[in-house]
């Protein structure tokens, strides 16, 4: 019995040292691709505060009391490298939801670029004027933006300050998801309201999050 015991051992010893080699193996990928997880994380969380600090700077650059020209507008957000309209205002307004601690600059158009930067008014008249201004922002989960637009509700109030310093509040009536192809929020046939369409993604189903609302009187 000893013998055969004995006899075993070198086969026991063999096995025990692949097992720690594989588990060793696992254990290097394993903290490898930990290591890459949270470089990504950290990555991202500083490009996504980037982002929140051009908008602040934005927003810091704007005195809602009086109407700035392109040129004005232009000059004080030189560090944003955007290219803007020239009919247009860099920034055209404000818009801000209490609800949900959003305050942000509403650029005049969309690009990729500008998405990168703050809220884009991406159809409609500019705020506060007859029309549906429809303004479209990324959803940066906890990094802002539209990220928390789903924690709305129906009959929430969101403000739309113009650049001449005109206020108007707004009623949310609506709030419903579309496939990315769907772009009758954008539809302009609203008679003589004031309505603001916010759109933005939902990054768990890769729709669209459109949330309307209709002016107070």
């Amino acid at each position: 019995m000893n013998q055969i015991l004995n006899n075993n051992y070198p086969n026991n010893n063999k096995t025990n040292k692949k097992l720690v080699k594989k588990y060793k193996i696992q254990l290097y990928i394993s903290i490898f691709v930990l290591i890459f997880a949270l470089s990504l994380l950290i990555f991202n969380w500083i490009s996504y505060n980037k982002k929140e600090n051009i908008a602040k700077e934005l927003l810091n650059s704007i005195n809602i009391t009086r109407l700035y020209s392109n040129k004005a507008v232009s000059n004080s957000i030189d560090n944003s490298n955007a290219i803007t309209n020239e009919e247009d205002p860099f920034v055209i307004g404000i818009i801000q939801i209490e609800k949900i601690s959003l305050n942000y600059p509403i650029l005049s158009t969309t690009s990729k670029d500008l998405l990168m930067i703050s809220l884009c008014r991406c159809a409609g008249p500019m705020p506060n004027e007859t029309g549906n201004l429809c303004i479209a922002g990324h959803n940066l989960v906890d990094y802002k933006f539209f990220s928390r637009l789903n924690e709305l509700s129906i009959d929430d109030t969101i403000r739309i300050y113009s650049l001449d310093g005109n206020l108007i509040e707004y009623k949310i009536v609506e709030m419903y998801e579309v496939v990315p192809t769907d772009l009758s929020c954008l539809d302009q046939n609203v008679g003589d309201n004031k309505i603001v369409t916010l759109v933005t993604c939902n990054n768990v189903n890769g729709k669209r999050l459109i949330v309307v609302a209709e002016e107070i009187k």
